[in-house]
């Protein structure tokens, strides 16, 4: 696993960042004119491609079959946070993951990184500049400066994810690094995405025993870049999740993009990192057991041990208000993954039914 600082980051702006990566817009009009590839070729196309810099407008929207949370709902706001309010990050998170969001993002390179993700009546920002990382969320005019070691200034893993977590590849790739004869490959017709001709790049899952029932990548013809990401679960008429640019260039952003200077009357907490933050993170990562993995591909199972789910989880409200009562323990259900936390505190998590989560349990 790759080591990063997000203990150090407060508690909205974690899923404001993931949040950022899982998003859509409607498809531009008109028809692609592109070279005839084979879906190997416009795979090989996504491997190679090394552009670095890039800015756009990113939209999403998803169809979970969640309840739709409001932008101002808990701990959206709350950037000085310290991380520990369970309920809090729960409303955060799953308010990126309902209804509809937009972000600007502007990328140079991996240690330089901007989104603004713009809430129906409020603003958050993750800016990263070199060993300096900026986060600001404007309900309380909250801001907190964090700088890296200067061993660390180097390193995208440093502090914020790199610049493919922060766009559309981020759920792209995780599809991507997973193909393998599990899934059918394919390519559907030429389309255009932010005013860019793409390809249409087809994964279908071989097997009936997930929740996934297609996964469609729009592919930028020029970069190679992936500027959609449609996924279908099986059964459901309009994609779950849908994340795509409406704008985008391929240009390198100005260095302003990346400049940060805290609004007047802005609260400003400062955290300095050092080496000895590196090791304690590093011993964090190892202290934590290891999920336990039942199958592979689609319909893999994710296990993790008694105790995990804590009890500033179990008693949350939103916990209750979300989950069912099942034999074994409790579940969420979604139209992609079903979740499971068992009696004990176990969680198993997976793109399957609930019903495969409570055989594994039972196991």
């Amino acid at each position: 696993m790759k080591r990063r600082w997000v203990r150090w980051l407060p508690a909205a702006v974690v899923p404001a960042v993931i949040g950022a990566g899982v998003l859509i817009a409607p498809l531009a009009a008109g028809a692609a004119d592109l070279p005839a590839k084979s879906p190997q070729e416009v795979l090989a196309l996504v491997s190679s491609s090394d552009s670095r810099a890039f800015s756009g407008t990113i939209e999403q929207t998803s169809d979970l079959g969640l309840p739709t949370l409001p932008s101002t709902s808990p701990g959206s706001g709350d950037v000085a946070g310290s991380g520990s309010n369970g309920g809090a990050d729960a409303s955060s998170a799953l308010e990126l993951l309902t209804g509809s969001h937009k972000a600007q993002v502007a990328v140079d390179g991996p240690t330089k990184v901007r989104v603004q993700v713009l809430d129906q009546l409020a603003e958050r920002d993750v800016v990263r500049n070199g060993d300096d990382v900026w986060l600001y969320a404007s309900k309380g005019q909250q801001v907190t400066h964090v700088t890296l070691p200067s061993a660390d200034a180097a390193d995208p893993d440093a502090a914020v994810p790199d610049a493919s977590s922060l766009t559309p590849s981020a759920l792209a790739q995780r599809f991507l690094s997973a193909v393998d004869p599990s899934a059918a490959v394919t390519l559907g017709a030429d389309t255009k995405v932010a005013g860019r001709d793409a390809y249409d790049l087809v994964l279908t899952p071989r097997t009936a025993a997930t929740l996934v029932g297609s996964v469609s990548i729009a592919v930028d013809g020029s970069t190679g870049i992936p500027l959609r990401v449609q996924v279908e679960a099986r059964g459901q008429k309009n994609p779950a999740v849908e994340v795509e640019f409406s704008s985008f260039s391929a240009d390198t952003p100005s260095a302003s993009r990346f400049e940060f200077t805290p609004p007047s009357g802005a609260t400003v907490t400062e955290k300095k990192l050092s080496a000895g933050d590196a090791d304690g993170a590093r011993a964090e990562v190892r202290a934590h057991p290891r999920p336990a993995v039942t199958g592979s591909g689609w319909d893999a199972i994710v296990t993790l041990p008694a105790g995990t789910a804590s009890g500033d989880i179990t008693s949350s409200p939103l916990f209750g208000q979300l989950t069912t009562a099942v034999d074994g323990g409790r579940a969420l259900s979604t139209a992609l993954v079903s979740v499971l936390i068992t009696d004990d505190g176990r969680v198993l998590a997976g793109a399957v039914p609930v019903s495969a989560l409570q055989a594994v349990a039972a196991q």
